[in-house]
């Protein structure tokens, strides 16, 4: 009988007890969660678009290495704690569009820095966080390749002569396609997908084709992926 009340105590202590930090060792692993949520914030200000940036994702990115890290603690302070807060986190569901795909590598980054600072693998945090650094700025310098430019061409009364322009667009162009072509009444309007050298020469040279009513040269601006 004293064995199994032995026992029984033993395993109410682990239940409601829990491991015993050391408010030192607390006080350094959430002191340490706090400078990697500002190492988190200030690389994702410093490498983040102008047009993809949110002040608002930067600061839950910041704040989610703390949170993350007092949660991590408080699970393995008690089992029945682990076992509620596993049951609270799996009823919660958020909704909320993500507008740039980097933006989830960051989410990702963050949450894993407050999970290895929690469960006390401080050193281990800080190498995730450098080696981050060091991928996202070598991946940086890699350039992307130059995006097609777009040649629209209107003409209005006589018909003009396609051949030729196409013939000046291939002297001032790497690669050119046509994408769509627009025939009415008295006029047409033709898409040229391109990618030109030399685009000075190429508008002046269009210019001065009289059947042309108006040249619009678009050049994309925005991430070309291949």
């Amino acid at each position: 009988m004293e064995i199994m009340s032995e026992i029984k105590n033993i395993a109410y202590e682990n239940l409601g007890g829990g491991t015993g930090l050391a408010f030192a060792n607390i006080a350094l692993i959430l002191l340490i969660a706090c400078v990697l949520g500002v190492y988190i914030y200030a690389v994702y200000r410093l490498s983040s678009k102008a047009a993809f940036y949110s002040k608002d994702l930067n600061i839950t990115l910041a704040g989610m290495v703390i949170i993350v890290a007092f949660v991590m603690i408080a699970m393995q302070s008690s089992l029945i704690v682990s076992l509620g807060m596993v049951g609270a986190l799996s009823i919660v569901r958020f909704r909320n569009a993500v507008k740039n795909p980097m933006d989830l590598l960051y989410l990702f980054w963050s949450m894993s820095t407050g999970i290895i600072c929690g469960v006390g693998l401080k050193l281990l945090a800080i190498i995730l966080c450098v080696l981050m650094t060091a991928i996202l700025l070598l991946l940086e310098l890699i350039p992307n390749s130059k995006a097609p430019s777009l040649l629209i061409l209107q003409s209005e009364g006589k018909e003009a002569d396609w051949i030729e322009i196409k013939s000046i667009i291939g002297r001032h162009s790497k690669y050119y396609k046509e994408k769509s072509r627009n025939i009415q009444k008295d006029s047409t309007e033709v898409i040229i997908e391109l990618k030109s050298f030399n685009e000075e020469m190429l508008l002046k040279e269009l210019k001065e084709i009289n059947e042309l009513y108006q040249v619009n040269f678009l050049a994309h601006d925005g991430e070309f992926r291949i």
